[in-house]
């Protein structure tokens, strides 16, 4: 059966023809986008006049994120900003430690266990004052104020950084002196102070802490939350960007993604971390084999280094603006290398994080390498945040064929921090530049990259649109992008970088019929309102779902 859904308005992203009146759609695919008397010539058809009122665009694709923002709310949420759960509740953020602090000590009154571990989620110290060495410290002292017979553990905003309590320590055994690992800062007594950061050391303390399972991954319930995420959010095609996918995970993600009331499409990318670059490649293609419509496996996730706002990034000199230390390496050069040229052998897609500009550059330098032994001229492979990278590299990218996925989401939740503290005031006004990426001819998205913070592509194009800081303060002028660019980086520019632009991002004869469906017009409200466009719901594979039925 054919269905014609008639909209107030259409906008297709397809240049060929970028708005429409209705749209005729036939076994979850689009037959045409037009009007209604062009649209009669397929044949039989029924007139839905559920969107008649509303404006239809191209399912939202979310080009960074993580499925396990889901799981993460079984968790007490700490962070700094208010943030709606799945299920539409608003809860509001904590300014100060003594916040956090308070919340995990209701939380801890509600548990009858004193041996059931208690995790929290989204810390961001970065706002709780400023000591020289970037924002508070939280410590295991402080949290020994919530429990000191459970272990508590709460992580950080960026993901980057965990902090525990004495007993999460003492349960893990680090609560002893003569350590010495990077990511474990020692205190004036030589005992962890209890933050601790990157995989390598988060990991076997996390087990503690209630993070018992792969930190990265999503239970089924949390897998069902975040799709009533996507839903509220408009988007029909979202990433999982680094997962370690071990088989009963992808048993779990193939049975639910294939429920008929699943309403979006997942794309998980194994995570380097844990195995070697040839298990992790082998793992892939294997993966790659498992892949259904709306659970597309087989791409691989690669983390160079941390987080700017932990001082975790690799940055090139001068360094830290406040004199930090510099960041961590997540891989070393010879394992970037043979995974990098391993994948453009097997046609396998890469995506890399790197946050600081000395890790863009050893990526692009790797690059480079071994495109001259493995010349591709179409593997996207796709920096992922990448947001200090300056104009010399983006002319680089563009000549490796690379494409970049940009966190234009960071200028809101930190740009005063980058700005003040960070990086500093030259650094961070070119940070997440989206002008000088269309400019140099990288193809470009933009991201949330939930659950750092709130899946949202319609706040991110906000973001790219106005680069405005949470004091209000514009910053970068020059690196700002149009409505239009950003309606475009959010459709097929993100469908673009995870190879799905001939199935999704636009909507045309031929594609998946998935939509957002919206109460304000996007092209209408103005850049400045653009983060307040409402949305009713999604449609995905021609199945319609509802915000206000979740």
């Amino acid at each position: 059966m054919t269905v014609i859904y008639k909209a107030k308005k259409i906008i297709t992203m397809n240049p060929a023809r970028p708005v429409a009146t209705h749209v005729a759609v036939r076994d979850g695919r689009i037959l045409g986008a037009g009007s209604l008397a062009e649209l009669e010539g397929w044949g039989d058809y029924k007139l839905d006049e559920t969107f008649a009122d509303k404006i239809i665009m191209p399912g939202l694709v979310e080009g960074h994120c993580h499925a396990m923002e889901g799981t993460l709310w079984k968790y007490t949420y700490v962070g700094f900003f208010d943030r709606m759960d799945p299920h539409g509740k608003v809860w509001s953020g904590a300014k100060d430690i003594e916040s956090v602090i308070k919340r995990l000590q209701e939380a801890d009154q509600t548990m009858d266990d004193p041996d059931q571990p208690l995790p929290g989620w989204s810390l961001d110290p970065i706002y709780f004052g400023k000591d020289g060495a970037g924002g508070a410290r939280v410590t295991r002292e402080d949290l020994d104020r919530v429990s000191t017979t459970r272990p508590v553990g709460v992580m950080h905003a960026s993901g980057h950084i965990l902090n525990v309590n004495s007993k999460a320590l003492e349960l893990a055994g680090l609560l002893k002196p003569g350590l010495n690992n990077p990511g474990i800062p020692l205190g004036k007594d030589g005992l962890p102070t209890g933050e601790l950061k990157g995989p390598d050391v988060m990991t076997p303390v996390g087990i503690h802490v209630g993070f018992d399972r792969d930190m990265l991954a999503c239970d089924e319930g949390g897998l069902i939350d975040f799709g009533k995420l996507c839903v509220r959010a408009g988007v029909t095609t979202a990433t999982d960007l680094a997962a370690r996918l071990p088989d009963e995970a992808v048993k779990m993600m193939s049975e639910v993604t294939a429920r008929k009331n699943y309403p979006a499409r997942i794309v998980p990318l194994r995570f380097h971390h844990g195995v070697s670059p040839k298990e992790l490649i082998n793992h892939a293609l294997a993966l790659k084999e498992q892949s259904t419509d709306r659970l597309r496996l087989g791409k691989i996730k690669v983390v160079v280094d941390g987080s700017i706002q932990g001082f975790s990034a690799r940055i090139r000199w001068p360094g830290y603006y406040n004199g930090a230390p510099n960041g961590l390496w997540y891989i070393s050069p010879e394992h970037l290398k043979e995974i990098l040229e391993a994948a453009l052998k097997h046609d396998l897609h890469v995506h890399t994080h790197t946050n600081g500009d000395e890790a863009t550059e050893l990526v692009l330098d790797t690059m480079e390498e071994v495109l001259r032994r493995q010349p591709s001229g179409n593997h996207r492979f796709t920096l992922q945040h990448c947001q200090l990278a300056d104009s010399a590299q983006f002319r680089r990218m563009a000549r490796l064929g690379m494409c970049v996925n940009l966190f234009a989401n960071h200028h809101f939740y930190w740009g005063d921090e980058h700005y003040n503290l960070t990086v500093g005031p030259e650094r961070a006004t070119r940070m997440n530049a989206c002008a000088t990426a269309l400019e140099t001819g990288v193809p470009m998205t933009i991201h949330s990259d939930a659950p750092i913070t709130p899946l949202g592509p319609l706040f991110t194009a906000w973001c790219a649109v106005n680069r405005l800081t949470a004091s209000g303060r514009t910053q970068g002028e020059e690196e700002k992008i149009d409505v239009d660019e950003a309606l475009y980086a959010i459709t097929i520019g993100a469908a673009y970088t995870l190879k799905l632009d001939d199935e999704v991002g636009s909507i045309e004869t031929g594609k998946r019929a998935d939509f957002a469906i919206l109460e304000d017009d996007p092209e209408e409200i103005g850049g400045d309102k653009l983060k307040d466009v409402r949305v009713w719901g999604t449609v995905q594979d021609g199945r319609i779902f509802a915000a206000s039925d979740l």
